[in-house]
């Protein structure tokens, strides 16, 4: 039984100053993280940045996606990615503490 979802992320040519732009607007202002969201880990890789995410349900993962961060990105974010990123999600079926 799957108890949650992964998102990753790849941003390739991605930096961190354009994580940061992406975050700044798409994340709720007080740094907490979106509904649903229960952790969220970004970093450089060797052709960009990643982003990889858990959130509780696919549903939390699709409201926070459509609602939120498609509408902004398609906007454009100043200093943001340029680009959609590639996109892998996985079931969570085990989980150490």
């Amino acid at each position: 039984m799957a108890s949650g979802i992964v998102i990753i992320h790849e941003f390739t040519g991605g930096t961190e100053d354009q994580y940061n732009a992406v975050i700044a607007a798409v994340h709720p202002a007080d740094g907490n993280l979106p509904p649903g969201q229960s952790f969220h880990l970004a970093g450089p890789t060797a052709d960009g940045w990643m982003v990889v995410a858990d959130h509780e349900t696919l549903e939390s993962w699709e409201t926070f996606r459509d609602g939120t961060l498609i509408p902004a990105m398609e906007a454009g974010i100043e200093g943001g990615f340029e680009t959609m990123p590639s996109e892998r999600i996985f079931d969570v079926h085990h989980q150490h503490p």
